[in-house]
């Protein structure tokens, strides 16, 4: 009973502020993103309105995200979860889908994406110990990234599986930094709640399994790991045929149908859609762009806000540094294992949208599945000039300037978004 017991203390430790710090510095997110979304949901209808299908900012399906979890054959058991959360929220709004049950949903996702932004502390802090003040000023970066923005008022699968991911990612890190496995629940549950979200997500917690403790060496070591990733699957498995009612041909339809239709080539060239929205919108909001939206039976038209491509150099710039640092890190770290788990994490969402190019046109939404990678890069290069305070001076003053830039673009480009609001969705 005490061994389940600490177990469970640990687990909360990981997941929960465990310390002074970590909760100053969850309590200054929530109320930063919470100002923001409180604002949005109180005096906007955006974030949950019933005549929107899909698409009304920045192409997030809110509605059908809250109401159904979305389509299974991407989000196979986010239905299960998102019906709990829908539940809470009409049970505090009266049954009613008003803005009091658009305040929930908000600050739902201020929560999550808050204690996320623990996660990444936890990382830099505990796995790479870096000094406070980097610590800090690495967090502050990221926590200023349009994904972050964004997802801290907005009810999506990708607010979660940010969370999930952070959280796994630094569970993993610091089993591996001790050299002890990934347990047998924590292999479960990170495929039920990360695949289960994103299902593409899922081979994301069996890549650190790669780095045990000479597990390619150890015949016995390799068969627990494919226990726990068999085991885990099966599991996983059933409870998606489950939601199917294990009509399984349904599921291979219309995965072809929805790759056919998300992955067709558009008129921004591809180098483009790659810089500007894969590896830059997810951190520095471009310009936007407005269309004309209808329901199904075009019973209703809305105003809908999309991103457009850079159109300064100074943004381009901005990126290419973020890139340039990221690829230096990995270069100054090429012999760490747990950098090598962040740079395959990463490769897995660059294979799916850039190279099969599923979603590109739209990838500046996809952030909550790998930018939670970039802060901890960043981090690996500091600790590897840990030694030399000239070049660690460097870095961190232009990663302050940095900052300074990001928040004040951000915050210009979100005004715009308000008057977006103001328009059309008082």
């Amino acid at each position: 009973m005490k061994k389940l017991l600490n177990k469970i203390l640990s687990t909360l430790k990981i997941i929960f502020p465990a310390n002074k710090t970590e909760l100053l510095i969850f309590l200054f997110f929530v109320i930063l993103y919470g100002a923001n979304a409180w604002f949005i949901a109180d005096n906007f209808s955006i974030i949950y309105d019933d005549r929107i299908p899909w698409d009304g900012y920045f192409s997030f399906d809110n509605r059908a995200i809250v109401q159904t979890g979305g389509g299974f054959e991407r989000h196979p058991l986010s239905n299960y979860f998102f019906e709990q959360i829908r539940d809470f929220a009409l049970w505090i709004s009266g049954n009613r889908y008003d803005s009091i049950f658009r305040l929930v949903l908000a600050l739902f996702s201020t929560v999550v994406i808050s204690l996320a932004n623990v996660q990444i502390f936890k990382y830099l802090n505990n796995i790479i110990r870096l000094p406070l003040k980097i610590s800090l000023l690495i967090l502050g970066f990221y926590g200023l990234f349009v994904t972050n923005i964004l997802l801290s008022f907005t009810p999506e699968t990708y607010t979660y599986t940010l969370l999930f991911l952070s959280i796994f990612n630094y569970y993993s890190a610091k089993k591996i930094q001790e050299e002890k496995p990934i347990s047998f629940g924590a292999t479960i549950f990170g495929s039920i709640f990360i695949g289960g979200l994103t299902i593409t997500n899922i081979v994301k917690v069996y890549i650190p399994f790669l780095f045990e403790k000479k597990i390619f060496w150890n015949w016995k070591k390799i068969g627990i790991a494919i226990a726990k990733i068999t085991t885990s699957v099966v599991v996983f498995v059933f409870l998606f045929l489950l939601r199917l009612n294990f009509n399984f041909q349904n599921f291979l339809n219309k995965t072809e149908e929805q790759y056919d239709k998300f992955s067709k080539p558009k008129a921004t060239p591809l180098w483009d859609m790659i810089y500007s929205w894969f590896f830059g919108g997810n951190i520095l909001f471009s310009n936007y762009e407005i269309r004309d939206y209808h329901n199904k039976d075009k019973t209703f038209y809305y105003k809908a806000l999309f991103m457009d491509v850079y159109t300064s150099f100074v943004p381009y710039i901005f990126i290419g540094i973020v890139l340039l640092l990221m690829i230096w890190s990995v270069f100054k770290n090429y012999k760490n294992k747990l950098v090598w788990i962040l740079v395959i994490t990463f490769l897995v969402d660059i294979l799916i949208h850039c190279v099969l190019k599923f979603g590109l046109h739209t990838s500046y939404i996809y952030g909550g599945h790998f930018v939670f990678v970039y802060p901890l890069l960043l981090g690996w290069l500091f600790f590897s000039y840990r030694n030399k305070r000239t070049p660690l001076s460097l870095f961190y003053g232009l990663l302050l300037i940095m900052t300074v830039y990001l928040g004040v673009s951000n915050y210009y480009r979100l005004t715009e978004f308000y008057q977006f609001l103001e328009t059309y969705y008082r």
